[in-house]
């Protein structure tokens, strides 16, 4: 009896040391609440992370876009034109221009992106794009292609990483080939839809006809000028002054204001060029969600960033007017010239590319001067329109609008 109870007594013992070694039901209610809590801690952490992660990722995109450029300009001494392709010389037509029996035309629309693709590492689509292409369906398509409109001719509807930023969502139809990268027409914007070189009497005149060139001189102040070969000895502001390529988002779809233009009710010409903020002032900005417009407004014409070919302000141009990331703001219909500030999907910025070669990072609170004053035009749409900002005066869009000019003798002493 002795030697059982013994026997017992010592396995009592070891269940008892057996059962202290686990957990009570509180303890693990504890620890599932620290981890849950060091879990909601770290979450925001990993995402500032990818975050960061991805706006370097378009940082050094846009880096080798500005490499790009750079090499460019030493094989060819002038930057890649924008608005350019071989076109019908005596025809102007759209619906001409985008035919699929070897006979549609550019019409002068593609960007400065498509003459960079062989400094990208893109010689594969450029040769494509270069040389005349017949599908296995029928359709034929002249060298350079149609107009960059086409979503059926394949090199429009590429998708070029390097001329993606990772932190825009955006993908697919109705976009063609996205991209997230404009260059900088200055700060004024008529007539960015025509440029130097326009269709006049039935044929193109390439920096020749003289009220043309007069509204050139007056309001394209940037580093590009449409449809004119652009050379670094015309930036008489320095390169390191002057923005060469700002970042835009890709419209998504949404009434994101930074990424589509309403047209109704905003007047003509005149009404939007002598006031930035005409849009806004319209009241179409929705007070609740204010990067947003209403749905009272009409955003239906033109999708942002859509079209990476496509020399048109809306797709592959930006200027400095408004400050980064306010609405964009069109006199007319998607093809038109207007207000087209840089944006991105960065907390608080966009990156810009200037003309050396560097990249910075421009808050959306830089000085940007008056938002109210005229932006310069001269004998806009006819003789009578000339603003009330004189051409030839310095930026009256502060630090911001002297930024985006290359010859108007601006003096930048302010970090940005």
């Amino acid at each position: 009896m002795k030697v059982f109870w013994t026997i017992d007594q010592r396995t009592s013992r070891r269940v008892g040391r057996l059962r202290q070694a686990g957990f009570t039901l509180v303890e693990l209610l504890v620890v599932i609440a620290i981890i849950g809590i060091l879990v909601g801690l770290l979450l925001p952490a990993v995402q500032a992370a990818r975050e960061a992660a991805r706006r370097m990722s378009c940082s050094n995109n846009f880096k080798q876009i500005g490499l790009g450029l750079q090499n460019y300009h030493i094989n060819y001494k002038q930057l890649p034109v924008h608005g350019v392709g071989p076109t019908n010389e005596n025809m102007n037509s759209t619906t001409a221009a985008i035919l699929n029996d070897g006979t549609g035309f550019t019409r002068l629309e593609l960007s400065y992106l498509v003459g960079l693709l062989p400094f990208i590492e893109q010689q594969a689509l450029w040769e494509t794009i270069s040389n005349p292409l017949v599908e296995t369906d029928g359709d034929r398509w002249p060298a350079f292609g149609p107009r960059p409109t086409v979503g059926s001719y394949p090199p429009w509807a590429a998708d070029i990483p390097t001329y993606r930023c990772p932190s825009d969502p955006g993908f697919g139809l109705p976009g063609l080939g996205r991209t997230n990268y404009a260059c900088c027409t200055g700060d004024a914007f008529y007539d960015a839809e025509e440029g130097a070189t326009i269709f006049v009497s039935g044929r193109w005149r390439y920096e020749t006809d003289s009220r043309q060139m007069e509204r050139v001189r007056g309001g394209m102040r940037g580093a590009y000028v449409p449809r004119k070969s652009m050379k670094f000895r015309d930036f008489l502001d320095g390169l390191s002054n002057t923005i060469m390529a700002g970042e835009i988002i890709s419209s998504l779809g949404d009434r994101d204001k930074r990424s589509v233009s309403f047209t109704n009710a905003k007047g003509g010409f005149q009404q939007v060029a002598d006031n930035p903020k005409r849009c806004e002032e319209l009241g179409y900005i929705d007070p609740q969600r204010p990067r947003f417009w209403t749905d009272a407004a009409n955003v239906t014409f033109g999708q942002r960033g859509h079209r990476w070919a496509d020399f048109h302000t809306l797709q592959s141009q930006m200027n400095t007017i408004l400050p980064p990331n306010a609405e964009v703001c069109l006199v007319g219909s998607s093809d038109t010239y207007g207000y087209a500030p840089p944006s991105s999907q960065h907390s608080g910025g966009v990156h810009v590319l200037m003309s050396d070669g560097a990249i910075k990072f421009i808050t959306d609170s830089i000085e940007a001067g008056n938002s109210h004053a005229p932006t310069i035009y001269f004998r806009a749409l006819t003789s009578e329109y000339i603003s009330a900002t004189p051409v030839g005066s310095m930026s009256p869009y502060g630090l911001w609008g002297a930024l985006g000019t290359r010859a108007s003798s601006e003096v930048i002493d302010e970090e940005f």
